[in-house]
Formats: structure tokens, sequence, C-alpha cells
């Protein structure tokens, strides 16, 4: 089943108790990051009091008693993106209440990942974030029978193998 808009929105308010990102890519081309890009690719950094909605998201579902994590999957050397990422994106979303872990495999490539991004929500609800080779995301599938194991299992083999973002971070 493909997600978008309100539907997808849904899941973020919706889930009970937790809600897990793998992210794998090194670099993702979302329309509404442009702007930020390029204003970090001029060496600029965040203005003060920098905002976006995904924070109050994250800021509501921690305040009710819910766990947000992300796993970020990264090889040396940082891609561009991920270095924006983490000064654009992850410095906001952990200080939101989002608990993020970096899985560094430059060393260790044989590590067993699926083949695509995932939210699990739940234990129970994965979505698969699907995307071309230039990182342009081309949809969001619903799983309708999942193998809860095997998703269960790359959430937390990657969660115990990575290390919290404050300690990965580089500037």
């Amino acid at each position: 089943m493909h997600l978008e808009g309100e539907a997808w929105s849904r899941y973020f308010q919706d889930f009970e108790r937790s809600a897990f990102r793998l992210e794998l890519r090194q670099v993702y081309m979302m329309p509404g990051e442009a702007d930020d890009l390029a204003a970090f690719e001029r060496g600029e950094l965040p203005p003060p009091g920098y905002h976006y909605g995904w924070l109050d998201t994250v800021a509501d579902a921690v305040k009710a008693g819910k766990t947000f994590r992300r796993v970020r999957v990264v090889t040396r050397p940082l891609s561009f993106y991920t270095k924006w990422e983490f000064v654009w994106g992850y410095d906001w979303n952990a200080k939101a209440g989002e608990d993020i872990r970096i899985l560094d495999v430059t060393d260790d490539p044989g590590l067993e990942l699926p083949d695509h991004d995932f939210w699990l929500f739940d234990d129970a609800t994965v979505v698969k974030l699907l995307y071309r080779p230039d990182g342009t995301q081309t949809d969001r599938e619903l799983v309708e029978q999942p193998d809860l194991e095997a998703y269960r299992r790359w959430r937390d083999t990657t969660w115990d193998q990575a290390v919290p973002y404050a300690d990965y971070h580089q500037d």
C-alpha cells in the first residue's frame, strides 16, 4: 500500500510506544532540503532559533512517553549530505528528543543489512522507504505482511553496534 500525505503523517502521531528508522543511503534528495543544503555548501550554519516541523513531532511524542530512535549507517569519508544532515538535522533532532545512533560500516562492510530504508512502528508495522540511485524518494510502502523477525533483527543489530550520535559526530 502506497503512503502519502495525511495517511503517511498519521503514522507519526498514531504509534503507541516506539518508532525506529534505519537510514542506509549516503545521499538523499529531498526537495524541501535544497535551500538548507545550499546554505551549508556556502559554509552557513542554521540560524538562531532554527526550527522545522519534525522537531515538534518528536518533542510531542517524547512528552507522551513514546520513543523515536534512528540508526544512520555511514561510510567514511562522510558524504557532503551526511555532514549537512548532522549539522542541519541531527543536532536539532537530538535536542528534541530523538535518540540517534551512527553505524559506521567503513571497516565492516559485511554486516547483513536490508536493501531498503524503513520505519518500524511499535515493533509491528513496517513502512519501506524506496529511493532512486540519486537519493530521490520514489515511494513509501506499507508492508502488509512483514517478516517482523527480520526487521526487529535489523533494528536490534544495528542499534547494538552503532554509537550514540553525540559520541560519533565530528565537526
